[in-house]
């Protein structure tokens, strides 16, 4: 699903080159479910940007679902991001003015669906992450982990190809983060291929692969024997 060789990335601030990444070589298969962790400063960040084709690298190979996207356009990068990726942060992006279900609508809006298959499948979206009943409520009317949860409701509404979560829990407490943990995982568990970033081991430890970076190199790639399993049927219901 994501095939990256020998991938660089230099920012260039006044005086000064800056070297992210240094020649990242590294594969995710569909339907993984893969934690990314380091230090501030440490090119996780940059890495996630570059997957998530919100930034271009300086030099080296990125292949997504098949795709050298490396050369590709502007325009061409916006078309793939919003057919082949879904996007969770930790602060949320959701617009504030909107309900849980226009918020859901808008990756579709983009694609050019019609207003009553927008409406179908957000609806869907959110009654897959336990928020059928909060269709009509704005962010300010609801709970931090809500909100998470309609941020993961637009993130799949498109089916995309890979799940990408940069701190998704950070802003949580830790009984809400586990909630949403159990999404993900319940995600994973219907093939979802899913890339997230996290500062918290125990977090990554949901996780089957956890790569670890330093100073803008990939320092470990290792396998997680027993992944903390959280069941969420009763959240994902």
């Amino acid at each position: 699903m994501i095939e990256v060789n020998n991938l660089r990335k230099v920012y260039n601030t006044g005086a000064a080159a800056v070297e992210a990444l240094k020649g990242i070589t590294l594969s995710i298969k569909q339907g993984e479910f893969v934690a990314i962790m380091g230090p501030s400063g440490s090119g996780k960040s940059t890495l996630m940007n570059v997957l998530g084709l919100l930034d271009t690298p300086t030099a080296g190979s990125y292949r997504l679902d098949n795709e050298e996207v490396s050369g590709l356009s502007k325009d061409r990068l916006a078309v793939l991001r919003n057919k082949k990726l879904g996007f969770v942060f930790q602060a949320f992006n959701l617009i504030p003015g909107l309900t849980a279900v226009k918020n859901v609508e808008l990756p579709m809006l983009y694609a050019g669906l019609k207003p009553d298959e927008r409406r179908r499948k957000a609806v869907a979206a959110l009654e897959r992450v336990g928020l059928g009943e909060r269709l009509n409520h704005r962010p300010n009317e609801l709970s931090g982990g809500q909100n998470q949860r309609v941020a993961i409701a637009r993130a799949i509404v498109n089916n995309p190809a890979v799940i990408m979560a940069d701190e998704p829990t950070g802003a949580l407490d830790t009984r809400t983060g586990e909630e949403i943990m159990a999404i993900f995982q319940q995600l994973h568990r219907e093939g979802a291929t899913i890339v997230l970033v996290t500062h918290e081991p125990e977090i990554a430890r949901h996780a089957q692969r956890i790569l670890r970076f330093k100073d803008g190199l990939l320092i470990s790639d290792e396998t997680v024997e027993n992944p903390i399993s959280v069941a969420g049927k009763e959240v994902v219901g």
